[in-house]
């Protein structure tokens, strides 16, 4: 999971590290909360990986239920989750235009979507429009089951999306 973040100006998304998910002790979602308290960060911009129609579906439930423990780990920071469909794609395209190769980029790819993403975000609020939605701080609502349909859960806390920033 890629982490970037800002200069103060909000003006350029760089990278930070990748960070390992730790669903046991939550060190991941920690070292987050680190990264923006150090950086005094204003928001977090998170990947919401709707699916391609738009909808939420598993893995975006299971990023809002990860969003709602970075927001409940820091309340007084907004969790910005934004649509992250093509930040890979997008992350994979720029590492190729730099001439890098498969195997060189692997390592990095989380993180080039981590500023793909909050580079996104940052270049939308300064056109006047922020892209994607705030959490609240209440539980993310579940995506409705159907009458004879029963929904497979995983016991994986952790999101799929491709990138988490910290913005500040």
């Amino acid at each position: 999971m890629g982490l970037a973040a800002c200069d103060p100006g909000g003006v350029i998304a760089s990278p930070v590290r990748t960070l390992v998910r730790d669903p046991e002790h939550d060190a991941d979602v920690a070292e987050i909360a680190d990264e923006a308290r150090e950086r005094a960060a204003v928001e977090i911009v998170m990947g919401l990986p709707l699916s391609l129609d738009g909808s939420e579906g598993p893995a975006a439930l299971r990023a809002l239920d990860y969003a709602a423990k970075i927001r409940r780990t820091l309340p007084d920071v907004p969790v910005r989750l934004v649509d992250e469909r093509l930040s890979t794609v997008d992350a994979h395209r720029a590492l190729h235009a730099a001439g890098k190769k498969e195997k060189q980029f692997r390592a990095v790819v989380d993180q080039a979507a981590a500023v793909v993403l909050l580079q996104y975000a940052l270049d939308a609020e300064r056109a006047g429009h922020a892209p994607g939605r705030v959490m609240d701080q209440a539980k993310p609502r579940r995506k409705p089951r159907h009458r004879g349909h029963s929904e497979a859960r995983t016991s994986v806390p952790h999101p799929d999306p491709d990138a988490m920033e910290g913005k500040g």
